[in-house]
């Protein structure tokens, strides 16, 4: 009799306990729901006055959304297997889980490395090219005729460069990527190109720089040259995000999109008028910021999930999961679902918001 009741109530303290764990991994979630939710107004809120920027997704977040998805999937048999006593079966499909955790984190790494080719960073640089526009203060010739910027792209002769012509371009501005303080740019003449400064042609002395009239540059002017070199090497036209406006990347500004026109954003088909041509010139990507931070910060609650993981990988192997001691195996199920339910939700945010 005394036996039963021991055994009755040590029932009743482990559903208790687990009962309370589970409570635990419910709060968590909770106040992980809150975090995303400020996260997705704030960039709502933060569009509203301000130029935006919006661009397809990568592909590879279409991959790691695939399998997250599937590892969702073979979680869930992992405790059909434990309660079944299938112990076998719960350790491969935990370890199954982790492997495709951490091919979503390779694939969500990967998906960085695309948002960058395409011109997104995390610092969210800037939308229009203002410091070393190319034509603001210096131009270049190549073989005579004058190489024009129109959007991203390098023209000459009416024609976008050859690539065996752009990468000509990059290396003659190459010499101009690191100014000194006090000291010119020690350049070579290539013989294609000539530098423009203020439409003045450059000539080169002694390896220096300097107009026909004998004058050198400025430590400021000389800045500008290597900023505008620099955007010639990253294939930056008028646009920190690479490719097409209006084809590869959109700006909106009030849920406008922006026209560009002979070099100059257009609203509602007319030019921006001096006000926001300058804010438009001093407007950060923060577009971008957010698409990084968000999709970051959920990345980093997978990392920690897959830490978690490892352990379960770990007891399951040790014996200390089976078919009665299984509650720590559900808390990390429930959770990872929840994190894949979540990303979908964040990247269905992102495709029609972003």
């Amino acid at each position: 009799m005394n036996k039963e009741i021991k055994k009755t109530v040590s029932g009743d303290n482990k559903k208790q306990v687990e009962k309370a764990k589970m409570s635990l991994i419910y709060v968590g979630i909770l106040s992980v729901v809150m975090f995303f939710g400020g996260l997705t107004s704030a960039y709502i809120v933060s569009m509203g006055d301000a130029f935006w920027i919006k661009f397809p997704l990568p592909n590879a977040f279409w991959i790691s959304t695939a399998l997250i998805l599937l590892s969702s999937a073979v979680f869930q048999f992992s405790i059909s297997f434990a309660r079944k006593g299938k112990l076998k079966a719960m350790k491969i499909s935990i370890v199954i889980t982790l492997l495709l955790g951490l091919g979503f984190v390779y694939s969500q790494y990967k998906g960085y490395g695309q948002l960058a080719a395409k011109g997104s960073h995390l610092t969210g640089s800037g939308i229009v090219v203002s410091d070393g526009k190319y034509g603001s203060y210096f131009s270049i010739k190549q073989n005579g005729e004058f190489i024009v910027v129109d959007g991203n792209d390098y023209i000459r002769l009416g024609e976008k460069l050859t690539e065996e012509e752009m990468q000509s371009l990059k290396t003659f501005t190459k010499q101009f990527l690191k100014p000194k303080d006090k000291e010119q740019f020690q350049v070579k003449d290539d013989g294609v190109h000539r530098l423009y400064w203020e439409d003045q042609e450059m000539d080169i002395l002694d390896g220096e720089l300097q107009t026909n009239k004998g004058v050198k540059m400025e430590a400021v002017d000389r800045i500008r040259l290597s900023y505008m070199a620099a955007h010639i090497q990253d294939d930056r036209g008028h646009f920190f995000m690479r490719g097409q406006i209006g084809e590869d990347f959109h700006i909106y500004y009030k849920g406008v999109e922006m026209g560009y026109k002979n070099g100059n954003l257009t609203y509602n088909g007319v030019k921006l008028d001096t006000y926001l041509q300058v804010k438009a010139l001093e407007s950060a990507d923060t577009a971008s910021s957010y698409l990084w931070g968000i999709t970051i910060a959920h990345l980093l609650h997978i990392i920690v999930t897959l830490l978690y993981l490892i352990r379960l990988v770990i007891s399951s192997f040790s014996g200390a999961i089976n078919q009665e001691q299984n509650v720590s195996l559900r808390m990390g199920i429930v959770f990872w679902h929840f994190l894949g339910f979540l990303w979908l939700l964040l990247l269905l945010f992102l495709l029609f918001i972003h």
